[in-house]
């Protein structure tokens, strides 16, 4: 497998930069968004294997971002994992269809934990 594809949703340019020059160095592959706008056009631009999703972005959102995702056949089975500072973020999760979600801030270790769990094989 050639590196994993992670696609950034967020409207802070600072958390992209951070996550982005993290992740990078972990050996991902990085692209990132500050909006929703044509949310499917974007991703299927860039077909990642992963998606992080803020909840707090311009336009639509987080959840309605998701949403839309989810009912796309060729992009449903993108795990999304959904990030946030909200308190209520398993049920903002939940009722956006993500796969997991995962709360700010974070630890540079959770955040790459978190991707990996979707990539591990069961046989370690």
């Amino acid at each position: 497998m050639g590196k994993i594809r992670v696609m950034l949703f967020d409207d802070d340019q600072m958390i992209l930069d951070l996550c982005e020059s993290i992740l990078i160095r972990k050996g991902f592959e990085i692209f990132t968004s500050l909006n929703c706008d044509n949310v499917i056009d974007q991703v299927r631009s860039k077909m990642p294997d992963l998606i992080l999703m803020d909840n707090w972005i311009p336009q639509y959102g987080g959840i309605h971002a998701t949403k839309v995702l989810k009912k796309e056949e060729d992009l449903k089975s993108i795990p999304i994992i959904f990030f946030t500072s909200d308190t209520n973020i398993r049920n903002l999760a939940q009722s956006a269809g993500a796969d997991s979600f995962l709360s700010k801030p974070f630890s540079i270790r959770d955040l790459e934990g978190k991707i990996n769990s979707f990539f591990e094989s069961p046989n370690g």
